[in-house]
């Protein structure tokens, strides 16, 4: 649940202190107006990054939405048992042998 305040950037002033304290409670932010229109938002710094993070992978991954439903059907109808694992490709391209595993850990080391 996002929990908005708008308030004038006058009063944000005053405030300043108690808002960077307020806004570090995750989906809670304030709108700062001028003259009544929004002007500014301010967020805890670590929600900040979270949207920024948010915003590439968008970029990153424009058809997430689709790719995510593809994998979901390919995994429900076997199709996914055939494709090379992380593992698999580690190993054939050098990064892991049999020698470099230990129980439980996976060490990554070029062995050319």
């Amino acid at each position: 649940m996002n929990i908005q305040t708008t308030i004038p950037i006058s009063e944000a002033r005053k405030k300043i202190f108690q808002i960077a304290e307020e806004v570090q409670i995750p989906s809670t932010y304030y709108t700062l107006t001028e003259k009544g229109r929004s002007k500014a938002v301010i967020m805890s710094s670590q929600e900040f990054e979270s949207w920024q993070e948010t915003l590439e992978v968008t970029k990153d991954f424009p058809d997430l939405k689709k790719d995510i439903k593809d994998s979901r059907c390919a995994f429900k109808s076997g199709v996914s048992k055939k494709w090379t694992t992380l593992d698999e490709l580690l190993k054939k391209q050098g990064y892991v042998s049999n020698k470099n595993k230990t129980k439980g850990t996976k060490r990554i080391s070029k062995t050319s």
